[in-house]
């Protein structure tokens, strides 16, 4: 087998829990016209329709600034902006309904595709659009009078997720309808936004031209909590990178009511869409109202997640070898680390029968996670556990990491310092040093 062939395999057994989890999951995805226009638009879609053949509910927001600049412009229209918003006036909305009219129906058209040569072969693919926008006029802000721009009055959920429950892919175009008739000509970010509220979305996925939000000295970010996302908003606002601000800005206000993640992928990059919800460091900047990353005590769903943890370190001969049985029977005493539904780290915690010493065992750290503290954390958390039961000390045994035990304030120890009924279990085969550390 080839390497390349392994790096497939290897890529598509690690998808797989992705695969399992994102299954019957809302997806609304954010695609600017900038996006629509690109070299990689085809990639784009033919990954949005293995989303939907993977059971993904998907709602495809799209723009059309780029495309509305140019029809405008043609017809000698000038548009004036306020507030990073075009104000519409009444001669251009026609000119406006029209563009986002041809951006929709390109996009179904590529949606549609089903030729034998393309990768879209037998998706069976079906889109949806409709009005399910209804829109109010911005009104007058500031003393500038918006005219039919208009901003998201209410979300029509319901016929969104009954298409989504058929496997629809469901479409919305930047434009709504008042009760009275009128059209509004609508921020595509705020649709985007309003939909993923509306419905409870898991995500709301951006597309922009780099590969995610960077820091000051260009260094990608990959997360942000909602307070760490707010200043860099504040950052972004004096500078003119409308898109990123845009995607940023939508992805702070959904998390901020209620969608758990928010991610922002590359649209000019191949396979950024697939890179960040298939694999776990992601290609993009994420977003999240909640705890990304906890340490908690472990649960008996968890034994599959700490096996394949502990298992080539079972293999290299660091770790006691425990079976399914046994690690279920004792998974009260064990501690996680979760990162993105993935157990990265996991540690177990027995006291003593004297109550005086609790030994510290089955420490592992995903291979792809060892150089990010995630044992450190865990001990600390440990200790704090051993503390709460009044445990004087803790001990492990161990064959190759001495070293590390040691930077973390063990100290060599020997075999009679350990409680009675722990000597009488050694194995002298094994012969594993003894690292004792005082609480």
């Amino acid at each position: 087998m080839s390497s390349s062939t392994q790096d497939y395999v290897k890529w598509f057994r690690h998808s797989s829990p992705y695969i399992n989890a994102h299954r019957g999951k809302i997806f609304v995805l954010m695609l600017p016209g900038e996006a629509v226009r690109h070299d990689n638009f085809a990639n784009i879609i033919h990954d949005i329709a293995l989303l939907n053949s993977l059971g993904v509910r998907l709602v495809l927001v799209h723009g059309a600034r780029p495309q509305i600049d140019e029809r405008l412009q043609q017809a000698n229209i000038v548009s004036r902006f306020a507030k990073r918003l075009r104000i519409t006036e009444p001669a251009a909305m026609p000119l406006i309904s029209q563009v986002v009219g041809e951006t929709r129906i390109a996009i179904e058209a590529a949606l549609s595709t089903g030729l034998p040569s393309s990768p879209m072969h037998g998706s069976d693919l079906r889109v949806i659009s409709g009005n399910f926008v209804t829109a109010m006029p911005q009104g007058v802000i500031d003393g500038t009078d918006f005219q039919l721009t208009g901003k998201v009055r209410r979300v029509d959920a319901r016929s969104i997720s009954q298409q989504l429950q058929h496997q629809a892919v469901v479409l919305v175009s930047p434009l709504g309808y008042s009760p009275t008739g009128e059209i509004f000509n609508l921020s595509y970010a705020d649709v985007a936004t309003q939909v993923a509220i509306a419905l409870n979305a898991d995500k709301l996925v951006s597309f922009v031209e780099p590969e995610g939000l960077k820091d000051s000295h260009g260094k990608l970010l990959r997360e942000l909590t909602l307070p760490k996302c707010e200043l860099q908003l504040a950052r972004l606002s004096q500078q003119p990178a409308h898109g990123m601000r845009q995607a940023l800005t939508a992805a702070y206000d959904a998390c901020r009511q209620g969608v758990p993640r928010s991610q922002m992928v590359s649209y000019a990059l191949d396979g950024a869409l697939l890179q960040e919800l298939f694999t776990r460091d992601g290609s993009g900047t994420m977003v999240y109202r909640d705890s990304y990353e906890m340490i908690r005590r472990a649960r008996i769903e968890d034994v599959g997640g700490i096996l394949d943890l502990i298992k080539p370190l079972e293999d290299e001969g660091i770790l006691v070898r425990r079976s399914r049985e046994l690690l279920e029977a004792e998974i009260s005493h064990f501690t996680v680390v979760e990162k993105d539904g993935l157990i990265v780290a996991c540690a177990a915690l027995y006291p003593s029968t004297d109550g005086l010493a609790g030994e510290l065992a089955c420490v592992a750290t995903h291979r792809d996670y060892r150089s990010g503290g995630h044992g450190a954390k865990l001990l600390l958390h440990i200790e704090r556990q051993a503390r709460k039961l009044k445990l004087r000390r803790l001990f492990v045994l161990t064959t190759q990491s001495s070293h590390w035990f040691q930077e973390q304030g063990f100290v060599a120890g020997e075999l009679d310092q350990l409680p009675k009924e722990k000597q009488s279990l050694y194995n002298y085969q094994r012969n594993s040093k003894v690292f004792v550390k005082a609480l």
